[in-house]
């Protein structure tokens, strides 16, 4: 079974962020760089039936030169090849250029399968698993928790409010992973040795097809106007009071005389 894993580079979510000067986007000269937490999940899915069914896993991601990383990372792991889209004129591209140059990637090689991470925890999106689905033509379920294969068919469980429901399609499909289906492995020193031995073709958008004048930080449709952190947060207020009727009283007095809420 050939089988497609999308992954993106993120900044660790242990990283300090801080707003660069321009407002709108972030330093990321001191950020610790990591393969997104739901596209690992993606990749273990991934080995997992590739071990199970046969075929060849192939890591596709999009980025700048640090990005071919986290590309290794997934090959240490157990991928078996990957593709790196790597030109400048797609950097700052928004979720449906980044899933047209994906799904132009994969128009370019056979699968069977898509898998990835149902959103990166960087800009929390989820959209461009979907957007990719839709211009290949293929189904997607998404935030599965359960995968299982059979008859060229997959039926997954995917989370749902309150619960899951099973959903059922034929191959090929596209589909996007959640917390619980699987855990990550770490990759072993053998494998990060047998990674480096492994093959990752480059492609820019021109390989692929793809109009610079679609793409990029000056042709987004969603353009990001400032970024801004939370307010902080007001002190806690304790409740003072010698018994619980003083202590409700004096609760509706401050709501009342310094909240204004009541």
């Amino acid at each position: 079974m050939e089988i497609v894993v999308l992954v993106k580079q993120v900044p660790d979510t242990e990283s300090l962020i801080e707003i660069a000067d321009d407002g709108v986007s972030i330093k990321k000269q001191d950020i610790k760089w990591v393969m997104n937490p739901y596209d690992e999940i993606a990749v273990e899915e991934a080995l997992q039936i590739r071990d199970a069914q046969g075929g060849a896993v192939t890591i596709v991601s999009m980025g700048g030169q640090k990005a071919v990383e986290t590309i290794r990372t997934a090959l240490a792991m157990g991928a078996d090849k990957g593709i790196h889209i790597n030109d400048p004129a797609a950097e700052g591209s928004d979720a449906l250029a980044t899933a047209k140059i994906l799904a132009a990637a994969l128009k370019e090689i056979p699968f069977e399968l898509v898998i990835a991470g149902h959103r990166a925890v960087d800009e929390d999106n989820y959209q461009v698993a979907a957007a990719v689905a839709e211009i290949l033509g293929v189904p997607q379920i998404s935030m599965v928790v359960k995968a299982e294969l059979f008859d060229g068919k997959i039926k997954c469980e995917r989370t749902i409010e309150g619960g899951t429901v099973t959903v059922e399609t034929a191959l090929p499909a596209l589909f996007t992973t959640q917390r619980g289906l699987n855990e990550p492995r770490y990759a072993s020193l053998p494998g990060i040795m047998k990674a480096k031995k492994k093959p990752v073709d480059v492609k820019t958008i021109a390989d692929l097809g793809i109009d610079a004048a679609a793409v990029g930080a000056a042709n987004r449709k969603v353009k990001i106007k400032a970024l801004n952190f939370p307010p902080q947060r007001q002190a806690v207020k304790m409740i003072e009071g010698e018994s619980a009727q003083d202590q409700a009283a004096e609760l509706v007095r401050v709501l009342h005389e310094e909240a204004k809420i009541i």
